[in-house]
């Protein structure tokens, strides 16, 4: 048996398409040349149980060798292996009209894109031409009285198949190793390579007289065999620095597509700078990819783990995911999968739950904020959490503060803090009316609040500092000034002419005598777009200038010093000091102002 001849390619040479087109990452052809050794393994023991392969399986390791020395690598399996028929069959006759059609078959239109590109030799084969000058295929196939074959290429479009000497069953694959590529000659080089994408492949793999796999990793597991220690260690063998999980979703599905996986839900501090990525995609246990944003809907980037499945579409470099049906279907089972897990978790130990909040709390209002079918299940467990440290569902908030704090046009005022410390004084006036705060000081809040508004009837949020208290809530009542409208007229005027600023709107409202004498206010409106400008978008409200609200309290008994003071000047010096304590309040007052402000009250005092 001797045959020469070209591969029909109909191209000039098909090897310059590879390597700009398919595999940026020249370190894939370990994984397609592994993957075909364990493809070819795992049908011959398919045949095996089918009783279609009568003989002794034996040790089915594949086997992965460098020759430093004669600078080859060498892939051996003892799977089907091939006939030189065969040969011609897989390697040979690829056989596309051109190398536009070849780009455009593997890119996933159609039913053409549903070839099965992780089978036995095939495209994959062929990323071995990035790092070899010359590739052997040395192989006997399982058949009986099969002849062993050898195939020869040099990496243009001519081959060589001649007769072998080979006894064993299987395939080896010899990679004479080009010159700008001997970095894959490096045992660690190698052995990196293997644990990046081989680590859970199903058939075992050696290198270096090392077995470096784990065949049957958890997720192929039944949840019903595992323990909550088993999900840790495994948790702690893909993540080694990482604490402990909150908990997790064992997935296994197996219509209308094969998805198999386990999600972590990780410790996640109370900011957006989170890392994405560490979601790993596996396709029969071979490790593909952890950019997963088209299966894993973008508010669940932020959990670990693992998921497989056959199902979803690659092109031939099995590194780029394409949006299909089934993607889609994934997608939206494993937000589907999420939601039933936290729902589960809230009504089956409400306190471990609330325990967890804080937690879990970012992924809940991400996923609020950016699934429409997660929020309609994600609003029965969502938690809002008040100044008292006290958890409600929306619906139980809303019954607990609608009596008090229902408006004059029957709206339900939710009012919240973003920073307890700071917002203190107006947390403990809106307490003294029996009025809840919550605490809404995580970076997505701002969103939240937005998306709860435009989801909940007749419920309106307000910053508690965002309004003084007689008006956050509106009622129909009104409170007499104990000025004449002369007098509030001259207090507006020396407030004016004090703060001197274009900035700040000057107002005198009728308050409780118990209320501060003047507080400044940013209003809701301008808060809002603020805040939505410091968390991304609405770039145009950051640099507009902020608009404050002074209320001057005319029942309160400094306004009624600066009306008798004498001189403007001692008016002046009141007005100015019941100002810089409102800004004080708010944190506005700093520099020279702040410097002044305590010189000025050193004096009073002193």
């Amino acid at each position: 048996m001797e045959e020469k001849g070209t591969i029909s390619i109909h191209t000039e040479n098909i090897f310059p398409i590879i390597k700009k087109f398919l595999y940026s990452d020249h370190e894939i052809f370990l994984r397609e040349l592994v993957s075909n050794a364990v493809d070819a393994t795992q049908k011959l023991k398919r045949l095996s149980s089918m009783g279609e392969f009568k003989g002794e399986l034996g040790d089915l390791t594949v086997k992965v060798s460098i020759d430093e020395k004669n600078k080859t690598i060498t892939i051996s399996d003892s799977g089907i292996g091939m006939t030189a028929d065969e040969i011609k069959k897989y390697i040979n006759q690829i056989a596309f009209s051109g190398a536009t059609e070849f780009v455009e078959k593997y890119k996933g239109k159609g039913e053409e894109g549903k070839e099965q590109i992780i089978g036995h030799f095939g495209l994959g084969f062929y990323s071995a031409f990035m790092v070899a000058k010359n590739v052997e295929i040395v192989t006997l196939s399982y058949q009986d009285g099969a002849k062993a074959a050898r195939w020869v290429c040099d990496g243009s479009t001519e081959f060589e198949i001649t007769e072998a000497k080979k006894d064993t069953r299987g395939t080896d694959v010899i990679l004479h190793i080009a010159d700008d590529s001997e970095e894959f000659l490096d045992k660690f080089r190698i052995q990196n390579i293997l644990n990046k994408y081989g680590k859970f492949l199903p058939i075992p793999v050696s290198f270096d007289e090392k077995v470096v796999n784990e065949t049957t990793p958890l997720w192929t597991k039944s949840p019903n065999d595992l323990k909550d220690e088993d999900y840790l260690k495994f948790y702690k063998d893909l993540y080694p620095f990482s604490e402990d999980p909150l908990f997790w979703i064992h997935l296994n599905v197996d219509y209308p597509f094969n998805l198999t996986g386990i999600l972590y839900f990780p410790k996640v501090k109370n900011d957006l700078d989170f890392q994405k990525n560490k979601i790993q995609l596996y396709s029969r246990q071979v490790f593909i990819t952890d950019e997963v944003k088209d299966v894993v809907p973008e508010f669940l980037m932020l959990l670990h783990g693992v998921i497989d499945s056959p199902d979803i579409p690659l092109n031939v470099s099995r590194s780029f995911l394409q949006a299909d049906g089934n993607v889609k279907k994934i997608n939206a089972h494993i937000t589907k999968k999420v939601a039933d897990k936290l729902s589960e978790l809230f009504k089956k130990d409400r306190k471990a739950y609330e325990e967890k909040w804080d937690s879990i709390g970012l992924f809940v209002k991400y996923g609020m904020i950016s699934e429409e079918k997660f929020y309609e299940k994600g609003k029965d467990f969502a938690l809002v959490k008040n100044v008292d440290g006290e958890y409600f569902t929306l619906e139980e908030y809303r019954q607990k503060v609608q009596a008090l704090q229902t408006d004059k046009n029957e709206q339900v005022n939710f009012l919240y803090a973003s920073d307890r410390g700071k917002q203190d004084a107006y947390i403990q006036s809106a307490k003294k009316r029996g009025y809840d705060v919550l605490l809404l000081d995580s970076p997505i809040d701002s969103h939240f609040i937005n998306n709860l508004e435009q989801k909940l009837e007749k419920v309106s949020l307000k910053r508690v500092d965002s309004e003084i208290m007689d008006k956050i809530i509106e009622k129909d009542e009104k409170k007499e000034s104990v000025l004449s409208e002369k007098e509030q007229t001259a207090v507006k005027e020396v407030f004016e002419k004090t703060i001197n600023n274009k900035s700040f709107t000057v107002q005198v409202e009728s308050l409780s005598p118990d209320e501060l004498p003047v507080t400044v206010v940013l209003p809701e409106f301008m808060r809002r777009m603020k805040d939505m400008s410091a968390n991304g978008g609405m770039a145009m409200f950051g640099a507009m200038p902020d608009q404050y609200n002074v209320i001057v309290n005319a029942n309160h008994a400094l306004t009624g010093k600066i009306i008798k003071a004498e001189g403007e000047e001692a008016k002046a010096a009141l007005a100015k000091q019941a100002y810089d304590l409102a800004l004080l309040s708010q944190g506005l007052l700093t520099g020279a102002d702040l410097t002044q402000f305590i010189q000025r009250s050193v004096n009073l005092i002193g």
